[in-house]
Formats: structure tokens, sequence, C-alpha cells
């Protein structure tokens, strides 16, 4: 037992949360496919000797092995990171910790998702916890009012794409247990990475954006690399080794950091800080999102 494990998870839930304010919006002039692939390819690159030392197990994979990595690259590294990175890009129309606090929603879809794909057991609290975390988001996104749902409100449309990221993080997750089976949680990392740029290597060549790669300017290649080797592949290393001796429910609670993070960092740098009622709202999000993450499912 590591007694300084929970640092680490806290380390790399403020990295993250310095990631989704300071470093990914300050791409907003790029695609959000652009986005996603150069930073996805710079840490599949660095990481590739995490493929020559782990290559027998590459090996001993089997097809659903193969297909679990695939769907977590899939959620976890195109569909979730696409739809936060679009909602983050809302820089000049949305305070962004809103969009990292809906985020916090992923353990309800990780818990509906490991019902209904792995069997397991739905705590009869589940739903009230639950519902009680979706009206916290709620509540802390658009107050007591009900939203212009037109794709002109740009607050609705990022909260729209966060609870996509939410939504596909969760199924990422419940799809990680399977794919941890067979595999270590550095080579689990490397596939996801690597399988993500493929994907996002198509979607790019599909939209012919492929040239835009050499048309970044200083700053962009700077962050990109900051991300890569900061907020990216380090931050998940360091997640992963602190989560190896914390408990889900106990991660959960630290991760917390991440959304706080970025309350603070939104403050700070551009002034911009959560209402009485946002405030109201995050309350219900938090205690509600503590609530689910204890439930005993087995």
């Amino acid at each position: 037992m590591n007694k300084f494990a929970p640092v680490f998870i806290i380390f790399a839930a403020i990295l993250w949360g310095i990631d989704g304010i300071v470093l990914r919006p300050s791409l907003n002039a790029l695609p959000v496919s652009i986005v996603v692939f150069t930073e996805s390819i710079i840490v599949s690159i660095y990481l590739f000797p995490i493929l020559l030392k782990d290559f027998a197990l590459v090996k001993k994979l089997n097809l659903i092995d193969w297909l679990s990595f695939i769907g977590v690259a899939l959620f976890g590294g195109v569909i979730g990171i696409l739809a936060i990175t679009k909602a983050l890009f809302y820089v000049n129309f949305v305070n962004l910790s809103i969009v990292i606090l809906i985020q916090k929603l992923q353990p309800v879809f990780a818990i509906a998702f490991a019902v209904f794909l792995l069997k397991e057991k739905l705590h009869k609290q589940f739903i009230l916890w639950s519902s009680l975390a979706i009206a916290g988001a709620y509540i802390m996104a658009f107050g007591f009012s009900i939203p212009d749902i037109s794709t002109d409100n740009k607050t609705f449309m990022a909260a729209m794409f966060s609870l996509l990221a939410a939504f596909s993080f969760g199924l990422s997750t419940v799809l990680s247990k399977r794919a941890l089976q067979n595999s270590n949680f550095k080579l689990a990392t490397y596939l996801r990475y690597i399988l993500s740029s493929i994907f996002m290597f198509a979607i790019v060549i599909f939209y012919g954006e492929t040239n835009l790669v050499s048309s970044f300017s200083n700053s962009q290649i700077i962050t990109f690399f900051l991300i890569a080797f900061t907020t990216g592949g380090p931050a998940m290393f360091i997640y992963y080794y602190g989560l190896k001796y914390t408990s889900a429910s106990s991660s959960t609670i630290l991760e917390l950091a991440f959304p706080l993070t970025a309350i603070l960092l939104e403050y700070f740098l551009r002034g911009n800080i959560l209402d009485i009622v946002q405030w109201f709202g995050v309350i219900i999000l938090f205690v509600s999102i503590g609530k689910v993450s204890k439930l005993n499912i087995s």
C-alpha cells in the first residue's frame, strides 16, 4: 500500500484542469479533429518503447481483447476527446469550468453501462443519486430556466458536447475493465493512444485536413508538446499509478481536484465565477457523484 497514492491522483486531476482551462482552449483556431490527432500521434510516438517491451503480451491478445481496446480508443480516445475539446473551444461563449463539471457525470454513465453490458447488479439507490447528479448539472449550466436548444446557444451546445464526453468516457471506463484482463496498464495506455491515432488519421484524411499540420504556428506546436508531455500520457500514467493503490470510490472524490482546479483557473485567468444558483447546482452534483461512486456494484 502506498500512502502517497492519493497525491498522485490529485496531481493528475490538477494537470487535467490545467489542460482544460489553459492549454487546450488556446488551440481553438484549429479544427477539433486535427488537435486530437496531433496530440494522439505525439504521445503514440514517444510511448512506442512500451510496445517493444511488452510485444509478447500483444501477441497473446485475443479477438475480444482487441475489440475491447478498439472500443476504448473509439469512445475514450476519439469521441470523448473530440467532444470535450469541442466543448472547451467555446472559450468566448461559456464559463469553461461548467464544461469540466458536467463531464463529472461520467460515473453515472459508467455504472449504467456496467449494468447493461457487464450484467452487474444495480444498486437500488442508483436512480435517486444519478437523477440528482443530472439535476445538479442542469442547474449549474442553466439555472432554473429552460434553455434555448438551438445551435446558436453556445452554452447549450458546450453543455451537450460535455455530456457526450461524459457518456463516451463512461462507456470507455467499462470497456477498459475487459481490455485490462490480459494486459497491463502501460500497454493498455499505449494501445489506447495508437488506436486513437489511427481512427483520427482516417478522420483528418476524410476531411482533407492533413495539410494543416505544416501550418502550425510556433505557439501551437509548443502547446501540443506541453499537452503531450504533461497533461496527456504522463498524467494518465500518474493517475493509473495512484489508482492502483486507491479504491474507486476514493478516487472519484480525489478527482474532484479536476473541476475545482478548473473553477479556480477560470476565475484567476478570465475573471469568470459561478453565481449562487450555479454553486447550488455544483453542490448537488458533487454530493450526488460522491454517493453514486460509493454504491456497491457487484
